[in-house]
């Protein structure tokens, strides 16, 4: 897949972190979605990665009700110093969209967990898909990749992508009374690596 565009973005976080990423796009991603890497750092022959599924109310709002925020923000300095990627992918609400992420939402106030919230609407549990992201990897030149994550999805799907993951480093833990019991079933549920 070919790159469209690569721009300098400096980026700040609210706690005061700074930085400046390199953004790409790119055309004729497998799902036609608008993905985003963001080059930090000076990416060796095996880079950092986090894949990175956009998350409006914890990127954008900082909403206490998942660790998204947090492991973004986590995500940037490490890969920042180590060198390598951060893949900004369009997959809101474990890719059932922002409304029915925020459907979902509902139920679970009503008692449901995230994934008996998500079976409730009609969904599967977790509904990304990595094609694109294996795509955008292979583009960048990086076959091989360390890949910062708590979910055993992503190295599975990335190596039936053809790209090699050669360490799996895990996210910190970002818990909130908010959020423990979210975490808690991702633990449950998909068998995520989070140290409660």
């Amino acid at each position: 897949m070919p790159v469209r565009t690569r721009v300098p973005v400096p980026l700040r976080f609210d706690d005061g972190y700074a930085t400046t990423a390199e953004v790409i796009t790119f055309d004729g991603l497998a799902d036609g979605k608008e993905h985003l890497a963001l080059r930090l750092g000076t990416p060796g022959d095996v880079p950092l990665v986090r894949l990175h599924s956009e998350c409006l109310t914890g990127d954008v709002f900082g909403s206490q009700r998942c660790d998204c925020g947090p492991q973004l923000r986590e995500a940037t300095e490490a890969i920042a110093a180590a060198g390598g990627y951060l893949l900004y992918l369009r997959q809101e609400g474990r890719g059932i969209g922002l409304y029915a992420k925020l459907d979902a939402y509902a139920l679970q106030d009503g008692g449901l967990d995230t994934y008996q919230a998500n079976r409730a609407l009609g969904h599967r549990d977790d509904e990304r898909d990595y094609t694109a992201a294996a795509q955008m990897l292979a583009d960048l030149g990086a076959p091989t990749v360390d890949l910062l994550t708590n979910n055993p999805d992503k190295p599975a799907q990335l190596r039936r992508h053809r790209i090699a993951v050669r360490e799996i480093r895990p996210t910190g833990v970002h818990a909130s009374a908010a959020n423990l019991r979210y975490l808690r079933a991702k633990i449950t549920h998909t068998r995520h690596t989070i140290a409660l």
